[in-house]
């Protein structure tokens, strides 16, 4: 999966309430919409600037996650995901 696909999944994704199996994950509304907000400032900035813009990107979404007490879970998956294709793709780039 490239990676603006996969951008475009983990935004729909936590644009979407939380369900109780989430908020047991230890994810609050906040915590989605502040995660939501930092993917989709990365996928508008790759969008308009190009692939090369990815080495200026540097999302610590492990650390973030790791810190609010965030368990293994859908969406931490997902996010863990965005992740390390960022990290893929700077190392492409």
């Amino acid at each position: 999966m490239d990676l603006l696909t996969l951008l475009d999944e983990a935004v729909a994704a936590l644009k979407a309430p939380l369900g109780e199996e989430e908020q047991e994950q230890g994810w609050t509304d906040d915590l989605r919409r502040e995660v939501q907000a930092e993917i989709s400032l990365s996928r508008s900035a790759l969008r308009r600037h190009g692939a090369g813009t990815v080495r200026h990107l540097r999302p610590r979404f492990d650390e973030w996650m790791e810190w609010e007490g965030v368990r293994t879970g859908r969406l931490r998956s997902l996010v863990t995901d965005v992740q390390r294709c960022f990290v893929d793709a700077q190392r492409a780039a």
